[in-house]
């Protein structure tokens, strides 16, 4: 299985390719698209669709998993992100990719376990169980593997969140910020 993970920005997205067999990872490609924030909004757009489309073209993945949208303190990024969230689901689709989508708190459970680990720690579980040498960076790019990895791990180990799924709505139904592993199994009707 090669799996497309992408953390959606306009400025800046996050990519990875990351391929599973065998119960091991192997890191095909990692980065980031990069636009001009004063290019027009419809020049970045395509940017990202054919950066992307190009990504798919060379590694051929079956699965695209894309990051939610979570939060945004500023309502014209959220707008342009949303956008540039829009054509990367275009992208995946008219490619037939099977698309899936995670949560920030889904991405720091399937990492780390714990919903509110930082950023740091996420970095350091990715190195870990990539087995790289140091923390990849840019950070859109870490966060890109670690939407892949969650999404593996997810389809792979803890059972797979079907086209449409929404785990968020599940874990919003629990008490507090974190969740134990037995609370996980039984929100994924896995065996105890």
């Amino acid at each position: 299985m090669i799996v497309l993970g992408v953390d959606p920005g306009t400025a800046i997205v996050g990519y990875s390719v990351i391929e599973y067999e065998k119960s091991k990872y192997r890191v095909l490609d990692y980065g980031c698209i990069y636009t001009d924030k004063d290019e027009d909004m419809p020049v970045r757009l395509e940017k990202i669709y054919d950066g992307l489309d190009g990504l798919v073209k060379i590694w051929k993945p079956q699965d695209m998993a894309v990051e939610e949208l979570y939060f945004f303190k500023n309502q014209k990024t959220v707008i342009k992100v949303g956008q540039a969230r829009g054509v990367i689901t275009l992208c995946g689709q008219k490619n037939s990719l099977d698309l899936y989508s995670y949560t920030p708190l889904q991405v720091k459970m399937g990492i780390a376990g714990y919903g509110r680990a930082d950023k740091k720690q996420i970095q350091e579980m990715v190195k870990v169980i990539l087995g790289l040498d140091e923390i990849p960076k840019p950070d859109d790019a870490a966060d890109a593997l670690a939407i892949a990895i969650t999404h593996i791990n997810s389809k792979a180990g803890f059972g797979s969140f079907s086209r449409g799924d929404n785990l968020s709505k599940k874990l919003g139904k629990l008490d507090g910020n974190k969740i134990s592993v037995s609370e996980y199994k039984k929100l994924m009707g896995l065996k105890k």
